[in-house]
């Protein structure tokens, strides 16, 4: 069950959490790690938005999803989600994923790899 810290305006997620949520109608997994990153292989089906871009790009972000936000390790993906509730996203739909990607692919869930290498 996701759970919320005190102060934070996003809930708390694991992995399995996660995979259970991934692929449902009405989520959205966002991967605010950089581009060099991103390419190295993602939760399939991820929106990239690195965590530098979110502010100026927080209009791309639907505000009738959940939002499921991953990065390497669970703190740039926490920040994201801070500047989400900060420029006005329900906080009721936001989440970090504490575990980051390559534990996700480690753990053999959906994962993406770029065409070319």
């Amino acid at each position: 069950m996701p759970k919320k810290n005190e102060g934070e305006p996003y809930y708390r997620l694991t992995l399995d959490e996660a995979a259970e949520m991934h692929g449902k109608d009405g989520v959205l997994i966002v991967d605010v790690r950089g581009p060099d990153e991103y390419s190295t292989g993602h939760v399939e089906g991820a929106m990239s938005i690195p965590v530098d871009e979110v502010l100026s790009r927080v209009g791309e972000l639907p505000t009738d999803q959940k939002l499921l936000f991953i990065c390497a390790a669970g703190v740039r993906s926490g920040l994201a989600a801070e500047m989400a509730a900060a420029m006005g996203l329900d906080t009721e739909n936001l989440y970090n994923i504490e575990d980051g990607t390559p534990a996700w692919i480690e753990r053999q869930f959906p994962t993406s790899y770029p065409a070319n290498g």
